[in-house]
């Protein structure tokens, strides 16, 4: 089940991007942006979804919100254990309907270029690599993903 956060899932957002994210650093040699965020004002501003089991367990969310003719899907984490179930599909496919649902063209995301399984994973969900360059001094490439 996906549905939008609310101020009390600011928590599980934090630890779940903290949790995910905290790998890349070593690599990256700082925290990536997702584990920098301001969750409670994403939430407030109601640009942050989250996925529950059947449950009704946190196990990850999404931040979207649309730029000109696009969704620009900004950040999505599951939790390490939850991982591998599809969630991450689930959540992007989520912010593609939500895009269709609103008329725009296509959905824009950028990943770290040190993300090497993020580099193979978007071009694999029909995302191709539009852009590379430096923002904020973190080595981003663009994908874009146009839908019908």
């Amino acid at each position: 089940m996906i549905r939008l956060a609310v101020a009390q899932d600011e928590p599980a957002i934090r630890d779940a991007a903290e949790r995910a994210y905290a790998p890349y650093v070593p690599l990256i040699g700082r925290k990536p942006a997702p584990m920098l965020a301001d969750y409670a004002a994403q939430i407030a501003a109601g640009l942050v979804h989250v996925a529950l089991s059947k449950a009704g367990a946190f196990q990850g969310f999404i931040v979207f919100r649309p730029q000109g003719p696009a969704m620009l899907l900004e950040n999505v984490a599951v939790l390490p254990e939850a991982a591998g179930q599809g969630i991450g599909r689930a959540l992007i496919g989520y912010c593609e309907d939500m895009a269709r649902a609103e008329g725009l063209r296509a959905v824009r995301l950028y990943t770290n270029a040190k993300m090497a399984a993020n580099l193979t994973l978007y071009p694999r969900l029909g995302y191709v690599e539009i852009d590379r360059r430096v923002e904020d001094g973190f080595d981003r490439v663009y994908f874009e993903k146009p839908l019908r």
